[in-house]
This record gives structure tokens, C-alpha cells and sequence, in this order.
């Protein structure tokens, strides 16, 4: 019965298929960048058309911008959401927020976008404008929002908003680059998971805000 409610197998993989475009244009622009890849890689990749690609994403730029929306914009809306309904301090939440920011994102090959903006985003300035009004800005306003949370709260002190945001953002920044430049420009321990050094850093931030 299960069998002959279910869309036919054609019809089940027309579903599936937009998914299967982003998937492929995901992996060729933070292997290639924007620039290197060409839309019929993306479509040979996801093994369709560069006909059948157009139909559900008319441009280049319109395909990285939903790669964009499906793989950060999807992290930083769910992340603000996660904010406005966490329970407990301040402190609490500014060191979820940087650990899962890197677990659901950094640490992942959707990362690779951010080294893709930073690179090429002076040659495409539409598409940097638009990750800067998608990705950045509402990323910016959540930690803007635990700061603030934290002042009101008494948990954080003697700290200016706009500074403090940057402090946080560069580092992981910095790991971001440096997983997809391969090359770790760090003395030491080069070894070591990044998810201790993103721990410490959130460590470092909420105890120096708290003084």
C-alpha cells in the first residue's frame, strides 16, 4: 500500500533535485570558487542539464545565492532563534552560541563560502553586498543581542558593543581561512581540534567580559 501512495520514482528524484544542484554548486565553488566555476560543471556534477539547472536557478549568481541561503543564511536564522528562547545566562549563551556557530558551520565545508567572499568578494560586489545583508548583518545583530543581554543582566561589564563583536568574529575567522587555505599559521600545536581553541576562546571572551 505504502508503495502505491508513494510519488513514482521519476517524480521522487524531480523533488529531490534542487537539493542535488546546491549540493554539487556547494562543492565546486569552495573547491573552485565563484569565479572558476562554470554553471554546466555544476549541472554535469548533479548529473542533469545545464538546461534543467536554468530551470530551477536562471543565473550563476542567483544559484550562489540560494547555496548562500541554504547553507549560512538556514545556520544564522536558526541560531537567532535559538537566542531569543535560551534560558540561561549570558555567559551560558555567548559560549553555545561561538561553539555550535563552529560545529554547524566552521567546521563544515559550507565554511569554505566565507573564504570564497573574502577572496573574490571585490570582483563580485553584488554578491558581496548581498552576504553582507543576508549573512553578516543579522549574524552581527545576534552577538550584538547577547552582549547587550549580558550588560543588562549585570553579567558583562566595561565593554564597548561594536569592538567586542570583532574580538569574537576575527579568530574564528582566522580558523575558517586557515582549515580552507591549508595552511595552520598557528606555533605550537597545529594538531590540536579546532573546536578546543574555539572553547578557550569563549572562555577567554565571557571571563574578560565578566571583570
Amino acid at each position: 500500500m505504502s508503495e502505491l501512495l508513494s510519488p513514482p520514482k521519476r517524480e521522487r528524484r524531480k523533488q529531490h533535485r534542487p537539493g542535488e544542484l546546491l549540493e554539487a554548486a556547494l562543492d565546486l565553488f569552495v573547491e573552485k570558487g565563484y569565479a572558476a566555476t562554470r554553471s554546466e560543471e555544476v549541472a554535469a556534477k548533479a548529473g542533469v542539464s545545464k538546461g534543467t539547472l536554468f530551470l530551477y536557478f536562471p543565473s550563476k549568481e542567483e544559484l550562489f545565492k540560494a547555496v548562500v541561503r541554504e547553507n549560512v543564511v538556514k545556520t544564522v536564522t536558526d541560531g537567532a532563534l535559538e537566542v531569543a528562547n535560551f534560558k540561561g545566562t549570558s555567559k551560558e549563551l555567548l559560549h553555545f552560541l561561538m561553539r555550535e556557530w563552529w560545529r554547524r558551520y566552521g567546521a563544515t565545508k559550507a565554511s569554505g563560502i566565507t573564504k570564497l567572499i573574502i577572496s573574490e568578494g571585490n570582483h563580485f560586489p553584488e554578491l558581496a553586498a548581498f552576504y553582507q545583508d543576508e549573512v553578516i548583518t543579522p549574524a552581527v545583530r545576534i552577538l550584538k543581542d547577547v552582549l547587550q543581554r549580558g550588560r543588562d543582566s549585570g553579567e558583562f561589564k566595561n565593554f564597548d558593543i561594536d569592538s567586542t563583536v570583532m574580538v569574537i568574529i576575527a579568530p574564528i575567522l582566522f580558523f575558517i581561512m586557515s582549515k580552507h587555505a591549508n595552511a595552520m599559521c598557528l606555533a605550537g600545536q597545529p594538531n590540536t581540534p579546532p573546536e578546543n581553541f574555539i572553547a578557550q576562546h569563549a572562555d577567554l571572551i565571557v571571563r574578560g567580559l565578566s571583570v
